[in-house]
């Protein structure tokens, strides 16, 4: 880890930070929090696989639905109406659009050899963000003049990893440049992500083999085919055991690669001070 005890951490005129767990328990709302500060760079995962690798897909994805229709259709191939995603920090849903759901056409499905393209290319998007960390470390500093430094991942980083590896690429650059903290959830928080999403079901990202066993486990279970499963009850029921599959994947980051806290630690930062003392806490626990 760059930071070698709690004391180098609270000496380091440069600190910088890298989170991740499950999406919902406190990665943006800490990094809005010490953003506000006005010397924390606030570097999204999310927003750059969105605006840097994934923009060109989403934008030729709203012009292949516009061209459905006759009247954008005439605007589109003679210029004369431009389309594009407004995506930002508080709004993403053009990614999570665009990566979509499997199923049923007709309930606004994909099909999943299409889905799994998608899925394919939010995978490479993701680790191309990911090792950009350094790129935007530098820039935070060199370019507007911040010392200190926040990525902000998505949940989804657990799956292109293999954390019991020393040698695992990815990982090896991020703890290189950043202190990786885990931000962990415990049963009642799971319970609260789980009803929120079945509340509302959104796109999610997962790794190729996982996919695979819930997807053919789900048809055998429905005795439905590809193009009769609803969307949205496919990743209802898919939502709890990605947590579960994921869970032992982020402790093992934690454990080989940084440091843990807690979702209700998190939860109760209000300025840098407080999270400054709680990562040299998280410090001391690990030394």
């Amino acid at each position: 880890m760059i930071y070698g005890s709690a004391q180098e951490w609270r000496d380091s005129p440069r600190k910088k930070v890298l989170f991740f767990g499950m999406s919902g328990l406190g990665k943006t709302y800490v990094s809005n929090i010490l953003r506000d500060q006005g010397d924390w760079f606030h570097y999204s995962i999310d927003y750059r696989i969105g605006t840097r690798y994934m923009g060109e897909y989403i934008t030729d994805n709203a012009k292949a639905e516009a061209m459905k229709v006759p009247f954008l259709r005439d605007l589109l191939l003679s210029d004369s109406i431009y389309i594009g995603s407004n995506i930002s920090f508080e709004n993403l849903t053009p990614v999570a659009t665009y990566l979509g759901k499997p199923g049923a056409q007709t309930q606004g499905g994909l099909e999943i050899s299409e889905y799994r393209r998608r899925q394919e290319q939010f995978r490479m998007a993701e680790i191309h963000a990911l090792l950009d960390t350094e790129y935007f470390s530098d820039r935070a500093e060199r370019l507007y003049g911040y010392p200190n430094f926040i990525c902000d991942t998505g949940g989804s980083i657990c799956e292109w990893v293999d954390p019991a590896n020393p040698d695992d690429q990815l990982l090896a650059e991020l703890s290189k440049h950043t202190l990786m903290i885990w931000i962990k959830g415990d049963e009642a928080h799971t319970e609260a992500l789980i009803k929120r999403f079945d509340k509302a079901p959104k796109p999610m990202s997962y790794q190729p083999e996982f996919l695979s066993r819930v997807w053919d486990q789900y048809l055998s279970e429905q005795d439905c085919a590809p193009h009769e499963v609803n969307p949205d009850a496919f990743i209802r029921w898919t939502y709890a055991q990605a947590l579960a599959h994921r869970q032992p994947r982020y402790e093992a980051m934690a454990k080989n690669w940084g440091v843990t806290v807690t979702a209700d630690q998190i939860g109760s930062v209000r300025d840098a001070a407080d999270f400054e003392q709680l990562i040299a806490q998280a410090l001391e626990t690990k030394a």
